[in-house]
């Protein structure tokens, strides 16, 4: 299951995302260990794969790139991202129209 904590005061969601850079396309790929998992075409390298992965989500749920904020290890794949201007449901509307 996803685990998303979604902030009524500021309204936002945070949630934790597991990316797989290099991939043929840019996609959602379903959720593995209570992360949304992310297929992106950018590489792991100076940045690129956080990059993509920032205008990806914002095109995905019609937000402006500055509405979407890597929080943490962000060299890492496993990442923490907070999205505002959107809802938990949103969120899982795209699970559920992705899977």
């Amino acid at each position: 299951m996803l685990e998303i904590q979604e902030d009524a005061v500021r309204g936002s969601v945070s949630l934790t995302v597991r990316v797989q850079p290099r991939a043929s396309k840019n996609e959602i790929a379903g959720v593995t260990q209570g992360a949304l998992k992310i297929r992106l075409c950018a590489p792991p390298l100076e940045n690129r794969a956080n990059e993509a992965l920032v205008e990806f989500l914002a095109e995905v749920l019609k937000r402006p790139k500055s509405a979407v904020r890597i929080q943490g290890s962000e060299h890492s794949r496993t990442k923490r991202v907070e999205i505002q201007g959107v809802t938990r449901r949103q969120i899982l509307d795209l699970v559920i129209l992705d899977a």
